[in-house]
């Protein structure tokens, strides 16, 4: 079985090898990479090119998270044969509603549409392809035009275990209303998801987390588990900048529920606690989509911040990075950004979920909301021991998510599942 390969090096194409071809289909436009899964699907195409893939790029461009296809690359789009098709995906309420008498999941029907599935048939009709690869389960529902256009192998890479995400949400959640609604949903899309892993070839989750819960759910072709690399040259390379002191940091998409979530837990449980261990510190929750009510909060040196210009001088200006999440599934970006940029770390366990870090040395993890507290409080009063994590995140970085490494490793992977 593949996934027990030990697979190391970098992918090497001597003369008369044929070029590996892979058509990556995604339900959101990857550049500019300014949120978790469009950094995750946009350093996944960088690597394939990097690594000699011959790659065709085939991406729904949403309304929510509209971008310029105008604003690409050009040598990224050439090199890419980038296409991108437009829909809005928003929800709504009537939306919502009529999808109760349907019996496909409201999360998933969003993405599927005639225009893109058009667009993917030309495509396949033009070219013949080794590995397909799904980005994300909503990109399940086209297995069927994919199979009846080509013969390639179609491998679904997991950001995350979708039904997963929303059982861990519901038990935070308090709308009685709203818990029967998602509980519908929550079981049409685990259907959905037990249908996809039962079609496809391979599952390339993005952490080891979810390749057990896959196994769990029955799933026994291989798979192997493929983190998001970084350009950690670009993370890591000198700049001039100027340190805020006493600055503790939440940086996500906050349209995403988790991340709400994540940050009002914080807000409630710990900061009081901070706030009075330390006076002068300062708390900045900061990410696009920013829900109104955030910009209601009058709790002591909170400050929001809905549009960050210079992501990488958010990071390096602030002093330590908080992942309070609790719920969602896969993995955190931010953590991998954050340790990229030698931040001092403190995460919930299940922030920290699917990277090899150890608490202590290059992150502190804690779930209880005084241990939480006290991780940061210890930060902010212990410059020895911030350094000493900052430098730890750094090196473990430098030797965990280089993306050209990552991918390499995985077109290997790819390389070997064409012989199964």
């Amino acid at each position: 079985m593949i996934s027990a390969f030990i697979i190391t090096g970098s992918a090497n194409y001597s003369k008369g090898k044929s070029v590996l071809k892979v058509l990556q289909i995604c339900n959101k436009a990857p550049f500019p990479a300014n949120d978790g899964s469009s950094i995750a699907i946009y350093n996944m195409a960088r690597g394939f090119i990097e690594n000699q893939v011959e790659l065709h790029l085939l991406i729904i461009n949403t309304k929510k998270h509209f971008k310029d296809d105008a604003k690409v690359p050009e040598n990224f789009r050439e090199k890419s044969h980038y296409v991108s098709v437009y829909k809005n995906t928003n929800t709504g309420l009537l939306g919502a509603f009529l999808n109760l008498f349907a019996k496909s999941s409201y999360f998933v029907s969003r993405f599927h549409f005639k225009l893109f599935e058009n667009k993917l048939r030309e495509t396949l009709s033009k070219s013949s392809f080794d590995i397909i690869q799904l980005e994300g389960l909503f990109m399940g529902s086209y297995i069927e035009s994919i199979k009846k256009y080509s013969k390639a192998k179609i491998v679904l890479r997991a950001h995350n275990i979708e039904h997963l995400i929303w059982q861990r949400h519901i038990s935070h959640n308090k709308s009685l209303l709203r818990k029967t609604y998602l509980r519908i949903q929550i079981q049409r899309l685990k259907q959905f998801e037990l249908e996809v892993i039962a079609q496809v070839d391979a599952i390339v989750p993005i952490t080891p987390i979810d390749e057990l819960e896959f196994k769990k759910l029955g799933f026994k072709k291989p798979m192997y588990s493929c983190i998001t690399g970084v350009d950690i040259d670009l993370y890591q390379e000198k700049t001039t900048f100027l340190r805020k002191p006493k600055t503790i940091f939440y940086f996500g998409s906050m349209d995403w529920l988790p991340n709400q979530e994540a940050a009002n837990w914080f807000l409630q449980n710990c900061w009081e606690r901070i706030h009075h261990a330390v006076p002068d510190a300062k708390f900045i929750i900061a990410g696009r989509g920013m829900p109104l009510e955030f910009f209601h909060i009058t709790k002591p040196n909170v400050q929001i911040m809905e549009n960050v210009e210079n992501g990488k001088l958010f990071f390096l200006q602030n002093e330590i990075m908080v992942v309070p999440l609790q719920s969602g599934s896969g993995l955190r970006i931010k953590i991998i950004e954050g340790m990229s940029y030698g931040k001092a770390i403190v995460s919930t366990t299940i922030g920290a979920e699917g990277i090899n870090c150890i608490n202590g040395k290059n992150i502190l993890i804690a779930d209880a909301p005084s241990d939480f507290a006290d991780a940061v409080i210890r930060l902010l009063n212990n410059q020895s021991d911030r350094e000493s994590i900052e430098r730890e995140a750094s090196s473990f970085a430098a030797s965990e998510f280089d993306n050209r490494q990552v991918v390499s490793r995985l077109v290997q992977f790819y390389n070997q599942l064409l012989h199964v």
